[in-house]
């Protein structure tokens, strides 16, 4: 299905494809007040949240539960559980990271509006984007395109060398998108979905080279 320039509404709010290409894709959710997504999972493919406004509570399997605050991320692995719940008083600002692309890679467990077992949601709850909504252009190899969310600066980058990487602020948060890091015998050990702080660029760039290119969103913590 294409969701482009598509707001897709949800019971606790709603989402949008902000940018997606080969590897991922990055929605922009906004989740309302006291509102939860649904208990679920995706089988195959991992997910990472860079909260740009409020603070969340996430559910994390069936026994864990940390708390949010922005600006920061988690990875979500293939296959575990989690849900998501918005405690500030006006909700949460969220872009949501996706790899493999594959929206029907959705299994929910509980759902307080009544999903259970139910496919993600079709073309009777779209809507289209209005004039604020903001969608992500591709930059141009060895380019930034600079946005704001909520007054946190968002940064959309693609890069062919890594010193472009170790120039960022140490409170930097990479979140790939397309490309990585690769090691001598051309496997990744930065891939798109990964969301990682600067600490860790700085040592995989010690030893792992660029793979052709590397786009990624760079907020600061």
């Amino acid at each position: 299905m294409d969701y482009k320039d598509k707001k897709v509404n949800k019971p606790w709010g709603n989402e949008y494809l902000i940018y997606n290409c080969k590897s991922s894709a990055t929605w922009c959710l906004q989740l309302d007040h006291d509102q939860k997504t649904s208990l679920h999972c995706h089988p195959n493919k991992k997910t990472g949240f860079l909260l740009l406004d409020g603070e969340v509570e996430i559910e994390l399997g069936f026994y864990q539960k940390t708390i949010l605050k922005s600006p920061d991320k988690i990875m979500i692995r293939p296959g575990l559980f989690h849900a998501t719940k918005a405690v500030s008083k006006n909700g949460a600002r969220i872009l949501e990271i996706e790899s493999p692309v594959d929206k029907d890679d959705l299994v929910r467990f509980k759902d307080q509006y009544g999903r259970e077992n139910k496919p993600y949601e079709g073309k009777d709850h779209m809507s289209d984007l209005d004039k604020n909504d903001i969608v992500f252009k591709d930059p141009s190899i060895n380019s930034l395109n600079k946005y704001k969310i909520n007054n946190i600066d968002v940064c959309l980058e693609k890069y062919e060398q890594k010193k472009h990487l170790l120039e960022k602020n140490q409170n930097t948060i990479f979140a790939v998108l397309d490309g990585g890091l690769v090691s001598e015998n051309n496997q990744f050990v930065l891939s798109p979905g990964d969301i990682v702080r600067y600490d860790t660029i700085k040592k995989l760039c010690e030893v792992f080279e660029i793979k052709k290119t590397i786009t990624f969103i760079s907020i600061q913590s």
